[in-house]
């Protein structure tokens, strides 16, 4: 992929869609799923957009994983799970992106988000607000 290819995740870190974002560095950016699979599910994207990981030059690689290590340390301080589960595996959308969501066990990992059943803005709000601090 050339790295001037737009996703849906570029136009969420320019701004002109909307999302819950919970951190960003000049690598990186962090937002809640808008279909979380458990409350509290992050996305964490290069900012370049690398189609999968593994294109990915080593130092956007090492930002983007040391940012999924900061955002999996701050999940596990606000929501207390068993363990912090992450998923590379960029299906829904062709950039490279790491889902970390807490899990207390290996079928909260596992579980499929029904489209329809989607938290309010208000909720992830909320949820935003807790790892930002």
């Amino acid at each position: 992929m050339d790295n001037s290819e737009e996703t849906i995740f570029t136009r969420i870190i320019r701004g002109e869609i909307p999302c819950h974002k919970i951190y960003e560095d000049d690598k990186t950016f962090a937002f809640l799923d808008i279909t979380p699979i458990q409350p509290g599910h992050v996305l964490v994207v290069s900012k370049k957009p690398y189609k999968t990981f593994e294109v990915m030059g080593d130092e956007d690689y090492t930002a983007l994983m040391k940012t999924v290590k900061l955002i999996a340390r701050r999940i596990k301080q606000v929501f207390k799970p068993r363990r912090v589960g992450i998923i590379v595996e960029g299906f829904e959308v062709d950039h490279a992106h790491v889902k970390i969501l807490p899990i207390n066990n290996e079928a909260e990992l596992r579980n499929i988000p029904d489209p329809h059943d989607r938290p309010t803005d208000e909720e992830l709000e909320k949820v935003a607000q807790k790892l930002r601090q």
